[in-house]
C-alpha cells in the first residue's frame, strides 16, 4: 500500500486508526492516530513502498523501544512484514523548543535545565548504543504534562540518511546548538535545522559566543556552549554525559508545570477608556447617578475586594452610602431610595419642605435624650465589668485580660521539610561484588528535579543476582532532627523499598521504620513516634520487575533538634 493512497480512517494492524496527517516528506508520513484497543492517541509513521530504508527504520525503532528513559519518546510497535510498514510511538502534546523561542529567548537558568534533561536523555541512548545525529529545536518538547520529551532518537537518523563516525561528538554539537538557540533565540546550525534567525557569525564563519548575542548570560554557561560548538580554544566536550555533568554545575531554574517557557512580556493591549470601577458588564451603575439597591433583596455585606470593585449587590449599596454621606441631599430634594433595612419614612405630601423643617426639631430632641440615656447605661456596664463584676464563669475579653494566673501551653515544634546536606549510594554486598554504577548520580534524589533519576544497573534477578543484599541512597541531614515522615518518588513498580533512620551512617545501627512496594508514584513512610537521627537510608531490599532500582525525589519532614 503506497503512502499516497493511505487516507484518514485507514486501520493498520486492525487497531491503529489514522486520524490526521501531520507531515509528509522523504517517503514517509507522520499521522496522529488512535489505538482502538487501548483507546489512546498515538503517533504512527507510514512508509512509501519505494522508501529505500524501510527495514532499517523499523529495526532502529525496535531498538529505540528498549530505551527506558522517560524523557525519550516511547516506541510501542514497529512492523514491516505486511503490505505497509509502520512505526507506532507515543503521542507527545506540548510546545517544541523552537515554538518557545519564537516568543523570546529563555531565561538562562531554564535553558540550562531544559538542555540538561536533553543531555541526560541522549546520554542514556548512547549507553544503549543509539544516537540521534540530527538534533534541532523541533525535537525537544516541553509537554502539557510538565515533562521533557526528546523526539526521534535512533529513527530520525535513518529517515534523514545521517551517519557519523563520531556519534557522541555529533550529538553533543546538536545539544550545544540547541542550548545556543535557547539562550539567544538564534540558530547556529544549517538552515534546514530550524526556522529561527541565523546566529551572527564572524568573518571566519564561526558563530559568535552567546554572550555577544544576548545579555544576561553567565560566563559559565557561555563557556559550555563554546566548548560544545568549538568556539574558542577551550577543550571541547565530546560526550553527552560530560555535557550533562557540566550543566549540572551551573545555576538551573526549575521548569514550570506547563508548556510555555518564553520570557517575552505579554503583548500590550490598547488602554480601555476610563469608566467607573465595575467588575463586569453585568453592573449597570451609571457614572454620575447613585446606584439603587434592589428593594426586594436584603442588603449584602461589603465586597471584600474593596469599594473600588463594585458588583451587582454589595458594591451598589456601598457606593450609595458613600455618596449619601459625602453629599447630603440639598433642601427641598428627596434623597434617593436606600436599601431594604435602611429605608427612610415616606416623604409627606404637600409642602414637604416646611412640614419636615417644623417636625424635625422635637424629633431631634427626643432622639438626643434617648441617646444620652443609652450612653449612660453603656458607661455603667463597662465600669461594672472592669471592677470585676459578673460571675466566675464569665468568658468575656475583660476576664481574660485580668486573669493573671492563666498561662497558655507552650507551642509544639512545627513539622517542616528538613534540609538535606548530601546524598550518597549505600549497599550491602553479599559476596564482595559492589555495584559501582550506583555511585553515578545519587544527588538526583535531592536536586528538586523530578526528571532526574538515580538508578542501578540491571541485574539477573530480584535478589541482585545474589551479589548484594540491599542497595539504595543515604541522605545526610544538615543537623540532627526528629524525623516523622519520608516521601519517596519511585518511577518503577514492584520490588521492596525500605527506610531506616539513625545517628550513624551504618545501616545496621539505624532503625527500620517501614517497607513498601513501589507503584510508580510517591510513597510515604511515617515514623510514629518520630525517630531522632541525622541519616536517612532509602534502599531496595528486593528489585522491581525490571530488575533495576530507580528513585526520583526524596524529601524528609520532621522537627529540628
Amino acid at each position: 500500500m503506497s503512502t499516497s493512497v493511505i487516507e484518514p480512517g485507514t486501520r493498520l494492524a486492525g487497531r491503529y486508526r489514522l486520524e490526521e496527517r501531520i507531515s509528509d516528506s522523504g517517503g514517509s508520513s507522520l499521522w496522529k492516530a488512535i489505538d482502538e484497543i487501548l483507546a489512546r492517541a498515538v503517533a504512527v509513521r507510514t512508509f512509501d513502498p519505494e522508501f529505500p530504508r524501510v527495514g532499517e527504520a523499523v529495526t532502529s525503532a525496535r531498538a529505540a523501544s528498549r530505551l527506558t528513559d522517560p524523557r525519550v519518546t516511547q516506541v510501542f510497535d514497529a512492523d514491516d512484514s505486511g503490505e505497509s510498514a509502520y512505526v507506532v510511538s507515543e503521542w507527545v502534546a506540548g510546545e517544541t523548543l523552537e515554538q518557545m523561542l519564537a516568543k523570546a529567548p529563555l531565561e538562562p537558568g531554564r535553558a540550562a535545565t531544559l538542555l540538561y534533561e536533553a543531555a541526560e536523555a541522549i546520554s542514556a541512548a548512547h549507553a544503549a548504543g543509539l544516537a540521534h545525529l540530527c538534533l534541532s529545536p523541533r525535537d525537544l518538547v516541553w509537554t502539557t504534562g510538565g515533562t521533557v520529551k526528546l523526539l526521534g532518537v535512533a529513527t530520525d537518523a535513518v529517515l534523514r540518511d545521517r551517519y557519523s563516525d563520531e556519534p557522541a561528538a555529533e550529538d553533543v554539537r546538536g545539544l550545544g546548538r540547541m542550548l545556543y538557540a535557547a539562550l539567544t533565540a538564534h540558530w547556529p546550525g544549517d538552515e534546514d535545522g530550524s526556522g529561527l534567525p541565523a546566529a551572527p557569525a564572524g568573518d571566519d564563519g564561526v558563530p559568535q559566543a552567546p554572550r555577544q548575542v544576548q545579555a544576561g548570560i553567565s560566563h559559565a554557561i557561555d563557556a559550555i556552549v563554546c566548548r560544545c560548538l568549538g568556539i574558542g580554544a577551550a577543550e571541547p566536550i565530546t560526550e553527552p554525559a560530560e555535557l550533562a555533568k557540566a550543566l549540572r554545575g551551573v545555576p538551573r531554574t526549575p521548569l514550570p508545570l506547563f508548556a510555555g517557557l518564553g520570557t517575552a512580556a505579554p503583548s500590550p493591549r490598547p488602554a480601555a477608556p476610563k469608566r467607573p470601577a465595575t467588575p463586569s458588564t453585568a453592573a449597570t451603575t451609571q457614572p454620575h447617578q447613585p446606584p439603587v439597591q434592589d428593594p426586594t433583596r436584603p442588603a449584602q455585606p461589603q465586597d471584600a475586594r474593596g469599594p473600588g470593585r463594585r458588583g451587582r449587590g454589595a458594591h451598589a449599596q456601598h457606593g450609595q452610602h458613600a455618596q449619601q454621606h459625602a453629599q447630603p441631599a440639598p433642601s427641598g430634594q428627596v434623597p434617593p431610595p436606600r436599601g431594604r433595612y435602611d429605608t427612610p419614612p415616606p416623604a409627606p405630601p404637600g409642602n414637604a419642605t416646611t412640614v419636615a423643617a417644623h417636625a424635625r426639631k422635637p424629633a431631634n430632641r427626643a432622639l438626643l435624650g434617648i441617646a444620652a440615656a443609652a450612653l449612660t447605661v453603656i458607661v455603667g456596664l463597662g465600669a461594672w465589668a472592669l471592677s470585676g463584676g459578673g460571675s466566675d464563669g464569665d468568658k468575656g475579653a475583660a476576664g481574660k485580660k485580668t486573669d493573671q494566673g492563666q498561662k497558655s501551653q507552650p507551642p509544639k515544634p512545627a513539622t517542616v521539610k528538613l534540609k538535606i546536606q548530601d546524598a550518597s549510594a549505600t549497599q550491602s554486598p553479599a559476596d564482595q561484588h559492589p555495584d559501582g554504577t550506583s555511585r553515578k548520580n545519587p544527588s538526583a534524589v535531592i536536586d528538586g528535579d523530578p526528571g532526574t533519576v538515580w538508578e542501578t544497573q540491571t541485574y539477573t534477578s530480584e535478589q541482585f543476582g545474589n551479589y548484594l543484599k540491599a542497595l539504595g541512597v543515604t541522605l545526610t541531614l544538615g543537623t540532627p532532627a526528629k524525623v516523622s515522615t519520608i516521601k519517596v518518588s519511585c518511577p518503577v513498580s514492584g520490588g521492596t523499598l525500605q527506610v531506616r533512620i539513625g545517628s550513624s551512617r551504618a545501616p545496621g545501627a539505624m532503625k527500620a521504620i517501614g517497607e513498601q512496594s513501589c507503584s510508580r508514584g510517591e510513597l510515604t513512610f511515617a515514623a510514629n513516634p518520630a525517630v531522632q537521627g541525622q541519616y536517612v537510608l532509602v534502599w531496595f531490599t528486593r528489585l522491581p520487575a525490571g530488575l533495576k532500582g530507580k528513585l526520583n525525589e526524596i524529601s524528609v519532614n520532621g522537627t529540628a533538634g
